[in-house]
């Protein structure tokens, strides 16, 4: 006989709490144009875990580099879990990053070229794993970084004006 399927509905109770987004480096789409955007694993340590559950990272200052053929994460400051103790992790050590080797060569092209650099937007649990989203990032300008300012601006007011004039 066969199995039942699993229904895919979300029980009531409100959202997963294995899916969700931990942090978000708003800095970094106002600091940089995004090209390309990726989703890999972190290798983490048992505080680790528990501390990002919890929410207490800051992805500000991190970036990603490729060394030796393999993709880490540096400068992503996750905060200390109160009751490891002793048994707790070093806030800003380097963490290696789980692609697959296809994205990886594509990624460590990038890096390689001048005026791009990897810069982690989101760090996220997605079933259970907590994941970062990389971007392959140009720097903006202070004018390109005003001019989307004023367009963001200009779309806004536009929005209000439809909004106003419809009623």
């Amino acid at each position: 006989m066969a199995k039942a399927k699993k229904s895919k509905r979300k029980k009531s109770g409100g959202e997963d709490p294995n899916e969700r987004v931990v942090v978000r480096n708003r800095k970094a789409r106002h600091e940089y144009e995004l090209i390309e955007e990726v989703e890999a694993g972190v290798v983490l340590h048992g505080s680790e875990v528990k501390s990002v559950r919890n929410g207490d990272v800051n992805i500000d200052t991190a970036f990603a580099t490729v060394k030796s053929g393999e993709l880490w994460l540096k400068n992503l400051d996750i905060g200390d879990y109160a009751e490891a103790g002793r048994y707790n992790h070093d806030r800003t050590r380097d963490r290696k990053l789980l692609l697959r080797k296809a994205q990886l060569r594509k990624f460590a092209e990038a890096n390689e070229e001048k005026g791009l650099t990897l810069v982690p937007v989101d760090v996220h649990i997605h079933r259970g794993f907590v994941k970062v989203t990389l971007a392959v990032a140009r720097g903006r300008k202070t004018h390109d970084k005003r001019q989307k300012l004023k367009a963001k601006e200009d779309d806004r007011k536009l929005r209000e004006a439809k909004r106003h004039y419809v009623q």
